[in-house]
């Protein structure tokens, strides 16, 4: 999940990619996840719920609005590429001070 992903990251070290499978349900898990060095993301449970609730139609939508959510997200943060999105720009829990 996504509060482990930063370490695992570390730990990779750039030898292989770093993909998040599981918790994404929002185009700002993308980014939060992109921003902590994911090379990709895994959706899975919005399309399927999305496929047998409204079949191809429904995820074609559920796949518009993560774009969407995900679009403006990276707006907000003034970022206007992929290649722009950093750790500086969220903050975790880990961040806070105690």
């Amino acid at each position: 999940t996504i509060m482990a992903l930063e370490e695992v990251v570390k730990a990779a070290q750039g030898r292989v990619p770093v993909f998040l499978d599981g918790g994404v349900r929002r185009g700002t898990d993308v980014f939060k996840a992109l921003a902590l060095g994911a090379s990709g993301i895994f959706i899975g449970r919005p399309v399927v719920f999305s496929l047998a609730a409204e079949g191809e139609a429904g995820v074609r939508k559920v796949l518009q609005m993560l774009r969407d959510e995900f679009e403006l997200t990276m707006a907000l943060s003034g970022c206007r590429s992929l290649r722009e999105i950093s750790r500086q720009h969220i903050v975790t829990d880990w961040d806070r001070p105690r």
